[in-house]
């Protein structure tokens, strides 16, 4: 079996707070806070919730302050504040970092992440507009390094399995875990 890590966006949900006890009881192993349009303040207030209704489950996404007041050592960040941060982090648990190509994927490996987003392989309505990566790219970074990689962009039940038969170790997903019943 594969991992399958949420990707929270709380415009798609109904309850934003319901679904995360949803997701807590689902097959889905981790949950990635990831509310880019939030303020730290907000974020910080949302996290606190989150973290009491997911625990271990929870990653918390960008805001490094956040983890540390709320002694969260779970994060992910995109691969520019990973690298800037890195000293920041070194004592975390779990760091995983979002990359968008082979170079940025061994790169995330030799500053030390854990695991890797590599996106977007499907069309998504997050990436409008842009060309998908597709499974070939997705094998491509697999085959580059020696840490878990998630495929993410625009997965859902119907084309997990391809992501996985590509080499991934699991997947991420947004829309799908949003509206998971």
């Amino acid at each position: 079996m594969y991992k399958k890590i949420a990707v929270t966006n709380r415009k798609l949900c109904a309850d934003f707070f319901s679904q995360l006890e949803i997701l807590k009881r689902s097959d889905y192993d981790l949950v990635i806070l990831r509310e880019k349009d939030m303020s730290e303040a907000e974020y910080a207030v949302m996290a606190e919730k989150a973290l009491k209704i997911m625990g271990e489950k929870l990653i918390l996404h960008t805001f490094i302050p956040v983890c540390e007041d709320l002694n969260c050592k779970r994060i992910h960040l995109p691969l520019a504040l990973f690298e800037k941060n890195i000293d920041d982090i070194s004592s975390f648990e779990l760091k995983g970092a979002s990359i968008h190509s082979i170079d940025e994927a061994k790169r995330a490996e030799r500053l030390g992440a854990d695991y890797i987003t590599a996106s977007h392989i499907f069309a998504t309505d997050c990436k409008a507009g842009l060309e998908p990566k597709g499974l070939e790219w997705l094998s491509d970074i697999y085959s580059s390094v020696g840490i878990p990689v998630y495929a993410l962009g625009g997965i859902n039940e119907n084309n997990a399995e391809d992501c996985i038969k590509a080499g991934a170790d699991g997947v991420c997903m947004m829309s799908e875990a949003m509206k998971y019943k």
